[in-house]
C-alpha cells in the first residue's frame, strides 16, 4: 500500500507512517518503504513475526544482569524488562523441554536487598543515569559519614554500581578514584564540560580497584577472645576482617581481626558482651573508654 492510503486508512500523517515504518523494521519486522511508481509499504510475502525478537532498549536492560525488581523500579526500566522477558517467555513455550525439569526461573530468584531497609537517597537514580549518559562532569553536594555538613566537588563519572541495597556513584576527583554514596550525595549538577576519565579505566576496572581496597585487611592486627557461639555473627559483621578462630576452650575461641585503625574497634561493640579485646593496649583501653561512656550514660 502506498503511504498515502495507509495515513487516510489510519487517519495519520504520511509523516508518521514513515516513522512507524522504521519503527517496525527496527523491531525485526520484514516491512519496509519502496520507492517508484509501483513503490509503496511493503511487507515480505509469508512473513510472520518473531515474537522473540528483543528491540534495542530490552537487549541493553538485559545486559544488567542481577538487578532484582527493585533495582529495575529505581532505574525505570521495570516496564522494558517485564517486556522483554515476556517475549523470551513465548520463545521457550516452542523449546522441548523435559518433561520432568523445572525451568530455571521457578527455582532461582534474585532478591539484592537487605534485611528491613527502605530507600536511603533523594537523588532520583534514573534521572542521574541519563544525565550521566551525557558525559559530562558533575559538580555535586557530599556529605561524608563522619562530617555534619556538606562539601562541593567536581567529579568526572564513569558510573554508578549497586552494591547490596545501596547505589553508589564511581567517578574521579582530580584524577583519583572515588566512591560516593548516593544516600549521602545533596544534589548535583550537569556541566557543558565532558567528563575528564583516566585512559583506559572503565566503570568496570575503576570499581574493582576500589572495591579492592575497602575489603583488604588493615596493617593492625586485634587479638580477642570470642565467644564459639557466636562466630558465624561476627563473620556476618567482620566478614574478612575476622582470620580463623582458635579454640581456647569450650565456651571461647581465640581471633585475629585486621583493621587500619584503633578506633575501628567500636565496630566490636556489636558483638556486645561476647568479646575479650586483649590486645594491642590501645584497642583495649579504647574499648574500656567506650564501655564507661555507655555506662554513664545508662546509669
Amino acid at each position: 500500500m502506498s503511504t498515502r492510503d495507509l495515513a487516510e486508512c489510519l487517519e495519520v500523517s504520511r509523516r508518521t507512517v514513515l516513522r512507524d515504518v522504521e519503527a517496525l523494521s527496527a523491531a525485526g519486522v520484514p516491512v519496509n518503504a519502496e520507492r517508484g511508481r509501483n513503490g509503496g509499504i511493503v511487507l515480505l510475502t509469508g512473513a510472520r513475526l518473531n515474537v522473540s525478537h528483543l528491540d534495542p532498549g530490552e537487549v541493553e536492560t538485559l545486559t544488567l544482569g542481577g538487578l532484582d525488581a527493585t533495582q529495575l523500579e529505581q532505574l525505570n526500566l521495570s516496564g522494558i524488562a517485564h517486556q522483554a522477558f515476556r517475549k523470551i517467555a513465548a520463545y521457550q513455550q516452542r523449546l522441548t523441554v523435559h518433561a520432568n525439569s523445572v525451568p530455571l526461573r521457578d527455582l532461582i530468584l534474585i532478591e539484592n536487598t537487605s534485611w528491613m531497609t527502605r530507600p536511603d537517597h533523594t537523588v532520583d537514580i534514573a534521572e542521574l543515569v541519563v544525565d550521566l549518559q551525557q558525559g559530562k562532569r558533575l559538580p555535586i553536594t557530599y556529605r561524608h559519614s563522619n562530617a555534619d555538613d556538606p562539601v562541593q566537588y567536581v567529579v568526572d563519572p564513569y558510573g554508578v554500581v549497586a552494591k547490596s541495597t545501596r547505589w553508589y556513584v564511581v567517578a574521579d576527583h582530580r584524577g583519583q578514584p572515588r566512591m560516593y554514596a548516593l544516600s549521602r550525595l545533596w544534589n548535583y549538577e550537569v556541566t557543558t564540560d565532558p567528563a575528564v576519565t583516566r585512559p583506559g579505566d572503565t566503570l568496570h576496572t575503576v570499581w574493582s580497584s576500589l572495591k579492592a581496597s575497602v575489603e583488604t585487611p588493615g596493617d593492625i592486627t586485634f587479638t580477642a577472645n570470642l565467644r564459639t557461639s557466636r562466630l558465624d555473627r561476627a563473620h556476618r559483621i567482620l566478614g574478612t576482617r575476622l582470620q580463623q578462630p582458635i579454640p581456647v576452650n569450650q565456651e571461647w575461641s581465640q581471633v585475629a581481626i585486621h583493621y587500619k585503625e584503633i578506633e575501628a574497634v567500636r565496630q566490636l561493640l556489636q558483638v556486645g558482651d561476647h568479646i575479650e579485646v586483649l590486645a594491642p593496649t590501645a584497642a583495649r583501653q579504647r574499648i574500656r573508654e567506650l564501655a564507661e561512656d555507655l555506662t554513664k550514660r545508662h546509669a
